[in-house]
């Protein structure tokens, strides 16, 4: 659809269809981020309870476990209204592109529903299978969920750098589903998210714990509940930053224009700033901290190489600037901020074998999840709108991929009021199992039956 067709589309459904995808997509990947790191974490617990003998351990996996199920039939709901709305709001891009880009939903499907036989067997087998069994049955959960999200990105990937089909007087010819999932932008964006997903698993699960030793539980169960999972975060924090540099270099070479509205760079030059902060003004970057030669060095490793600007394309072509700025600034900052958290528990570890006890700690651990959602979000408005105006990058515009059909506003009303139902459910079930009976322990384990999870 070009042209009169595609001015036939109002401008608020549009946006409507627009807004609908992101608040979908914003909501869904949370729990699909918890998807893939919780039962990783989970079963760390239950496996260092097994090894260790310590009851806090085998209590603290039963509990995420639990919460885990919950999580798990929540997420098949959102993500079941997501991919209605592929079609749905999208006929343009899925009826042209779809025998390009089915193989990994398909691959998704299967993986998703290999997590939920094996999720089913690990919640109710915990006293009907030996500990080993058992433990072995939480492997699949971890494979399959980590897979799922490697399918559904690499889909995503390929609205980056489209590969794996021609076109012939319009049409879609020789069409190659394999190159098209393994396509150049899949490597650097799939390690990202999923790394991205472990942290904020690790970092959200601890917060509640933090949350808890701020209130006076400093008991074992409590210090174990917040270090377990905060020790992997921490870990993947830098190697994430790592990741996120090489996944910086890929948007330089591959997607200039993206890379001028993460860094607001607006005129073709060599030798360009790397910018920290800043508003976008009447085309000009304004009130940044400026990095001589900062952008060129890291986007290309040479203080003068050339940094191309958003004058290299017509205006109809540039993305909204100030809001990928913004969000990639945001992305970055508490990427760091959380890595300074984490080097603060390992120097206290590595001193005192302890997690760090006064507030001044407590209360940004506390804040740990909530930041490292925020971040998550902040990359993924960086990944998906510094590509507009094209939803396939390059090829395919987003007004000329959305449905015609007038109306759409009232259907991203209604999606949001599903997900504000969803929300207040998904808090009002959680809660209350944080404050059900705690899981019994075997009669010859130490009680343990006092303890309450927040």
């Amino acid at each position: 659809m070009s042209g009169p067709a595609a001015a036939a589309v109002g401008t608020a459904d549009l946006g409507a269809a627009r807004m609908q995808m992101g608040l979908s997509l914003g909501w869904h990947i949370i729990l699909a981020c918890l998807g893939v790191g919780m039962p990783a974490i989970t079963l760390i617990a239950e496996w260092r309870g097994h090894r260790t003998g310590d009851v806090h351990y085998r209590l603290l996996a039963r509990r995420w476990a639990r919460a885990m199920g919950v999580l798990f039939a929540i997420g098949a709901v959102s993500g079941t209204i997501l991919s209605f709305e592929m079609g749905l709001l999208w006929p343009g891009l899925m009826g042209a592109y779809g025998q390009v880009i089915g193989l990994p939903f398909s691959l998704e499907g299967i993986a998703f529903f290999i997590e939920a036989i094996f999720l089913g067997v690990y919640l109710y087998a915990w006293d009907r299978l030996p500990p080993v069994a058992h433990l072995l049955t939480g492997v699949p959960i971890v494979v399959a969920g980590v897979a799922s999200a490697f399918f559904v990105v690499t889909a995503n990937a390929w609205m980056q750098q489209p590969t794996g089909f021609d076109t012939e007087n319009g049409r879609i010819v020789a069409v190659h589903p394999w190159k098209a999932m393994f396509n150049p932008a899949t490597p650097p964006q799939t390690v990202h998210m999923i790394l991205a997903a472990f942290m904020v698993a690790g970092f959200a699960m601890a917060s509640v714990y933090a949350v808890a030793m701020l209130r006076g539980r400093r008991d074992r169960y409590h210090r174990l509940g917040f270090l377990l999972p905060f020790t992997v975060a921490a870990v993947i924090t830098p190697v994430q930053i790592g990741v996120g540099d090489w996944a910086a270099h890929f948007v330089a070479s591959n997607q200039p224009v993206k890379l001028a509205a993460m860094e607001g760079v607006y005129r073709t030059a060599r030798g360009v700033p790397l910018h920290i902060g800043g508003i976008a003004v009447d085309g000009e970057l304004r009130y940044a901290v400026e990095i001589p030669d900062g952008l060129s060095l890291l986007a290309h490793w040479n203080p003068g190489a050339e940094i191309a600007g958003l004058d290299q394309v017509p205006e109809r072509d540039r993305p909204p600037v100030n809001v990928v700025h913004l969000a990639f600034q945001a992305m970055v900052g508490l990427g760091f901020a959380l890595l300074a958290l984490s080097a603060w528990l390992g120097l206290h570890w590595w001193r005192r074998r302890d997690v760090p006890r006064t507030k001044w700690f407590l209360w940004p651990a506390s804040l740990a999840g909530a930041a490292a959602v925020v971040a998550l979000e902040s990359g993924w408005v960086v990944t998906e709108v510094g590509r507009q105006p094209w939803i396939v990058y390059g090829v395919l515009r987003t007004a000329d991929a959305v449905n015609p059909a007038p109306g759409l506003v009232w259907g991203f009303v209604l999606v949001t009021a599903v997900y504000v139902l969803l929300t207040v459910a998904s808090v009002y079930v959680l809660r209350r199992l944080a404050r059900s009976t705690p899981v019994p322990v075997a009669p010859q384990e130490p009680d343990v039956t006092g303890y309450k999870v927040v």
